[in-house]
């Protein structure tokens, strides 16, 4: 249900089979594997780093220490950036993806081309009604 306590419009697409609701996204979709795949070789190498040993001398140590910390919000970030990347390929699966989950209106081929995960229309993601 949306805001307007209406099934939402994306549902009603795929179950009327309106031409278009299942369009194909395959270059948002290699563009979101190729970024899977960056992000999960650059987790690996942020958890190996944070695995290594530490130095015993206590200024060195206190560097090490601000390192990790940097380390450990990249490895956040990079984590909450997979999260929107499996939802959208999901979004994909299901036959969802290229439409707000707000509003339902099909989400621009310009704003799917520069945040290929992205779940909002331009509208809703800035508060505005579509």
């Amino acid at each position: 249900m949306n805001h307007c306590g209406e099934s939402s419009p994306v549902s009603f697409l795929i179950q009327k089979g309106v031409a278009g609701a299942t369009m194909s996204h395959d270059k948002h979709k290699a563009m979101l594997l190729k970024r899977l795949e960056e992000l999960k070789t650059r987790l690996e190498g942020i958890e190996d780093s944070l695995d290594e040993p530490k130095p015993s001398d206590w200024d060195e140590s206190a560097t090490e220490r601000e390192g990790d910390e940097v380390l450990e919000s990249l490895g956040t970030s990079g984590q909450a950036e997979i999260g929107r990347i499996e939802a959208a390929l999901r979004r994909m699966d299901e036959g969802e993806y290229g439409y707000c989950l707000t509003c339902g209106e099909a989400i621009s081929e310009a704003r799917l081309d520069i945040l290929p995960d992205a779940p909002l229309c331009a509208a809703c993601a800035g508060g505005r009604k579509p």
